[in-house]
């Protein structure tokens, strides 16, 4: 009895000390599990595994090499960076592929990122920078957080352009960023955005009220040149007024341009109740009505109001440059303006936002350099173009020349007159070599690539002709190359848009530039590449003009219409009386930014 009383104890305690175990197991298995995951999802499991490896093959731990950080550019075999892989073509010029610049680890391939004038089989891999050695975000313009896949320009454009002398202000770097605060606060599919357009449709006809939120409504008017500059105007001004910018984009510009704003968008829906509102008080209306007012009641303010800032002549002077103005407008929830004009001249002309912009822009004329960059980002669609045309034309060519002939008046305008107005300025400013007549070439074996920017192909056709023909006087090869030709400038056509864009984008990767007097297309291209062209003179007629270009003094687009009065009333005879403003040189009626006094 005793000996079977001794084994039911016996197994009685088996049984607590199993059931012990079982739990323990049940308790620590699963956070055996996680932390493995962890650690095998982790940098150092990869630099484990790597010396394990080694060790298993017989070498040594100095001998494994680990790529825990690869370029940007890279082709890479997870999934995110196949999507990017299906946007970019790998070329020659900018993604090196030699053996000297690769290391393979775990089967993918890291490759670095090589200047643009070095070709595939360059051996001169020495000098190849590092992504980190280039200045991905700008000095600060940019802002991180945002998908590369979804806009590829906005990471790799900069390896396609020298590196900016100018650098963005603190201060307008924390106005950015507080703008962005605001516009994803604000902006579309917001409650905020929601809430404050309920409140607005609803008290549309009843006067002015306060809401959560102010915007500013954008829409184009004229060819993209115009529309580009007037959208840079204006997103300036809504930094200044604490407003959210929302452009109006019909199908003309879908897929030309990434979203400039991080988790928002700057598209105003289409199902908004004032894309095609007609019936809203406008500018002048609001002017009148405040002179006739003999009380400081905003009672009679619209909740909306439409504000036309295009170019004309014949309309009385807006005075949208004065402190009263501006006050008035400060009460109106919602304005929408409509412009083809780069009216930052006269944001320097109002004493309060002068103070702002002065802050933000130290250096003045380069408002539209920051801000373009900022804005205008090629869509993938447009990038690929871009930077496949740049690679199989441009990329290897010692030195790149743009030049953008526009013909005001094609009819009365002779192409021959045209094309002796640009040789005589090539020639003549040696931006172009002499054809040798003698057939002794000179011995600089250089390499000039000629982007021409014009709806009409011969112009090309003829200057190719002209250096297939004859050898140089210096011995530079001359290269022509034109990427379109729509022989008439069309609007609301998306096709002819995107091709404008690349065009404008091309020319803005030269180091030479020579435009036409007047043209916006030709005043985006010299801003974005921070590029003072030489200036064509404007043909109207068969006639000739000497000299046949300038230098321009600024990169800074030509406000072509600006305030004509003081804002008591008497007009402006001369624009000392505002620094940093000067008549311009391609229009004597025109205002734009210099840099000094």
């Amino acid at each position: 009895m005793e000996i079977f009383q001794a084994t039911a104890d016996k197994m009685r305690m088996s049984s607590k000390r199993f059931a012990t175990l079982f739990v323990v197991f049940f308790i620590s298995f699963p956070v055996f599990l996680i932390v493995s995951s962890i650690y095998r999802n982790s940098s150092y499991y990869a630099i484990f595994e790597g010396l394990s490896k080694g060790r298993e093959a017989g070498e040594s731990a100095q001998n494994v090499t680990i790529n825990r950080f690869p370029l940007e550019g890279a082709v890479h075999n997870t999934s995110e960076e196949n999507l990017v892989s299906e946007h970019v073509k790998v070329l020659p010029g900018i993604f090196q592929n030699s053996s000297e610049e690769t290391t393979t680890t775990n089967n993918s391939i890291a490759s670095r990122v090589g200047p643009k004038n070095v070709s595939l089989t360059s051996s001169t891999t020495e000098s190849t920078p590092d992504l980190e050695d280039k200045d991905k975000l700008l000095g600060g313009l940019l802002t991180t957080g945002f998908d590369e896949a979804s806009c590829i320009s906005r990471m790799q454009s900069q390896l396609y352009r020298k590196a900016s002398p100018h650098k963005p202000s603190p201060y307008l770097i924390s106005k950015l960023r507080n703008y962005e605060d605001i516009h994803r606060r604000c902006g579309p599919n917001s409650r905020a955005y929601d809430r404050s357009m309920r409140k607005i449709v609803r008290s549309k006809n009843k006067g002015a009220v306060a809401t959560l939120c102010k915007y500013l409504i954008w829409t184009p008017a004229n060819g993209l040149g115009n529309q580009m500059i007037s959208m840079a105007a204006t997103f300036l001004y809504a930094m200044l007024t604490d407003r959210v910018m929302l452009v109006k984009f019909d199908k003309d510009k879908q897929g030309l341009f990434c979203e400039p704003f991080l988790n928002s968008t700057w598209v105003l829906p289409e199902k908004s109740p004032f894309w095609n509102e007609k019936h809203i008080e406008t500018y002048q209306i609001m002017l009148e009505k405040d002179r006739n007012r003999t009380s400081n009641s905003k009672d009679d303010l619209p909740s909306v109001l439409f504000i036309n800032l295009q170019h004309t002549l014949t309309e009385p002077e807006k005075f949208f440059h004065c402190d009263h103005s501006q006050y008035l407008l400060r009460k109106v929830p919602l304005l929408i303006l409509q412009s083809d004009q780069y009216f930052v001249p006269s944001l320097f002309m109002n004493p309060f936002f002068n103070q702002e912009v002065t802050k933000m822009f130290p250096e003045k004329d380069t408002v539209f350099h920051h801000l373009g960059r900022y804005l205008f980002h090629p869509s993938n669609e447009a990038w690929k173009l871009i930077s496949d045309y740049y690679q199989e034309h441009l990329a290897k060519a010692d030195k790149r020349i743009g030049l953008q002939i526009r013909v005001f008046s094609p009819v009365s305008t002779p192409q021959q007159t045209v094309m002796d107005l640009v040789l005589s300025c090539t020639l003549k400013h040696k931006i172009l070599p002499q054809v040798d007549l003698q057939t002794s070439a000179g011995k600089n074996h250089s390499v000039k690539a000629v982007l021409v920017a014009s709806l009409h192909r011969e112009y090309g056709d003829n200057l190719r002709s002209m250096y297939l023909k004859k050898a140089t006087v210096s011995g530079e090869v001359i290269e022509v190359y034109q990427p379109s030709h729509e022989e008439h400038q069309k609007f609301n056509d998306n096709k002819h848009n995107l091709k404008a864009w690349i065009d404008m984008y091309l020319i803005s990767l030269s180091e030479e530039l020579v435009t036409t007097s007047l043209s916006t297309f030709g005043y985006v291209a010299q801003g974005l590449g921070n590029l003072k062209p030489w200036l064509l003179y404007r043909l109207v007629n068969n006639d000739t003009h000497f000299p046949s270009c300038e230098r321009d003094f600024s990169s800074e687009p030509c406000y072509h219409v600006p305030p004509k009065h003081y804002c008591n009333g008497k007009p402006i005879k001369d624009v000392s009386s505002f620094p940093y403003l000067r008549e311009c040189k391609d229009y004597c009626y025109g205002l734009k930014l210099v840099n000094s006094t």
